[in-house]
């Protein structure tokens, strides 16, 4: 309905004024519109690019709720963390997930008593250790070496559990990146989130595929990615931080010599002896049952020169043989189908028997061994 036309000048001025104040009141509703609609257009164009320019920032995403579960888990969940430490973070393992201990790891004694002796208990009881003198700390740099299979990366993992120490498992694909600089900010943010979970351990496998050899066929970002993470580690030994930087490899001679320096414990995990082997073997087939007669002293004999982990996979093969033979006896040759799954109870029917010394042989070599392995033609 048209409002009523004003009379006298009075009703004119009124009139005026609500024209104004109406004019005021519409300008003000299209500009707020126009700036909520701008502020929409630009955070909706932010995401839209941020999303285009950064093809990590789905694994940004993964790392950073992954990182928060664990740190929760540890009791660490108030800890102030750029978006490069929780990157790394993604990397640490909550300690009840490592299930290997100093007593799952067969004939390294030896090393397992000084890695007790010279980094767990300096790490743990600084104030035991409490010295004027740097001599009584703890070695900030550690390095295991040796044959592959031959237990490194175990022992790693039981020193980490055995330890109680945060146990930062790095992978070398974690730390590149092929932005410029972003490499030396994760490199950065390692030890930061080392410093802030402390005690820790930095663990590296493979140390010689990051820091080998440097040579001036390197590339640019290489050197700088090495070169800041020997001034982060250097900045270890200038305070009373509780951080070791813990590597393993097999080929100990590819490692660059400034690295090395920085590794004065170094522990040289061989292949197993005679007494090792039967110490490895007595705790993989701890809960097989064996034949009363078992040869263990032609087996330890003729199992020279393997490796934990083939002596393993012997002990696999070997206790697989009556089972098979068990399931060939009653009919079963393939895998059974799922609508004729053999349940918990018809497997208790089975009676297979105990290992046999011959399990481990197939034609009178080891199971699954090459060639370089001695026949059975020692058993006595």
């Amino acid at each position: 309905m048209a409002s009523a036309r004003p009379v006298g000048f009075l009703g004119a001025a009124d009139w005026l004024r609500s024209s104004v104040k109406l004019v005021k009141s519409k300008a003000v509703v299209d500009f707020t519109v126009f700036l909520f609609s701008q502020v929409l257009l630009f955070y909706g164009a932010k995401y839209v690019f941020t999303r285009m320019l950064d093809p990590q920032a789905a694994r940004k995403r993964a790392a950073s709720s992954k990182s928060s579960k664990t740190l929760k888990l540890m009791g660490k969940r108030d800890l102030d963390l750029s978006e490069h430490e929780m990157m790394i973070a993604a990397e640490v393992i909550y300690p009840e997930d490592i299930k290997t201990g100093f007593s799952d790891v067969g004939g390294l004694e030896l090393i397992v008593d000084e890695l007790r002796e010279a980094v767990i208990y300096p790490l743990m009881n600084p104030m035991a250790f409490q010295s004027t003198s740097d001599l009584f700390s703890a070695p900030k740099g550690v390095l295991l070496h040796g044959p592959p299979g031959c237990g490194k990366t175990m022992l790693a993992k039981a020193l980490a559990k055995e330890s109680g120490a945060t146990f930062i498992n790095i992978k070398v694909s974690t730390l590149l990146d092929k932005w410029l600089g972003e490499s030396n900010k994760l490199v950065a943010a390692l030890f930061s989130l080392a410093h802030k979970v402390q005690p820790s351990i930095i663990f590296i496998d493979e140390i010689d595929s990051f820091l080998r050899e440097r040579s001036r066929n390197d590339h640019e970002q290489s050197g700088m990615m090495k070169a800041e993470f020997m001034s982060s580690w250097d900045g270890l030994t200038t305070g009373k931080e509780r951080i070791i930087v813990l590597g393993a490899t097999n080929r100990p001679n590819d490692i660059d010599a400034a690295i090395l320096r920085r590794m004065p414990k170094r522990f040289a995990v061989r292949l197993p002896d005679a007494k090792s082997r039967r110490s490895i073997l007595n705790l993989i087939l701890k809960d097989i049952p064996l034949e009363r007669n078992f040869n263990w002293d032609s087996l330890i004999r003729l199992t020279d020169g393997m490796s934990g982990s083939g002596l393993k996979e012997m002990c696999r093969n070997a206790v697989m043989v009556p089972v098979r033979e068990e399931l060939r006896r009653n009919g079963r040759t393939a895998p059974p189908k799922s609508s004729d799954a053999v349940d918990p109870p018809e497997l208790k029917k089975f009676d297979i028997r105990p290992v046999r010394t011959s399990d481990f042989f197939i034609n009178g070599r080891i199971a699954s061994i090459g060639n370089d392995v001695p026949t059975q033609d020692g058993l006595d």
